[in-house]
């Protein structure tokens, strides 16, 4: 079981980045802004060291986080994040960000185990007699006895 949005979003609040493990850029974004698209710099490629990062948690929170990243993992262990959906810089860094904070807090969670359990013994004899009455349904079925 995963966490709710709002979970999510709590856990992603809560989640703070080390600046050293970040390596921001900026460059041309395409979509609608105007004369300004072609001239200012507002997307942001956010390229976050997952190696480099003691804050994220242990081998495996590590491991999971890539995973989570899927193609935005490189070779090298890094995750780069494009953010180009607003038209300010300011708005794509943060949510370029908040982007980062939420996968790291989905990579920090882990599901409780789930301890098997099995079927009461009046559960077992309810199925079976299910069973055996649709399956006297089935036996009388096809063409009735001519008198």
């Amino acid at each position: 079981m995963s966490l709710r949005e709002d979970d999510l979003d709590r856990a992603a609040r809560n989640v703070r980045l080390d600046e050293a493990a970040i390596e921001e850029s900026y460059l041309l974004a395409s979509g609608p802004g105007g004369q300004n698209v072609n001239k200012v710099s507002t997307a942001v490629r956010l390229r976050f060291r997952v190696a480099g990062a003691q804050f994220v948690g242990d081998d495996e929170t590590r491991r999971r986080l890539l995973a989570l990243a899927g193609s935005r993992a490189t070779a090298e262990g890094d995750i780069v994040l494009l953010a180009d959906r607003f038209r300010s810089r300011e708005r794509n860094r943060e949510d370029a960000r908040d982007r980062l904070r939420r996968m790291i807090a989905e990579a920090r969670h882990r599901d409780p185990l789930r301890r098997p359990t099995r079927p009461s013994l009046g559960a077992k004899r309810r199925r079976m007699d299910e069973k055996t009455k649709r399956g006297a349904i089935k036996r009388n079925r096809g063409r009735p006895v001519a008198d």
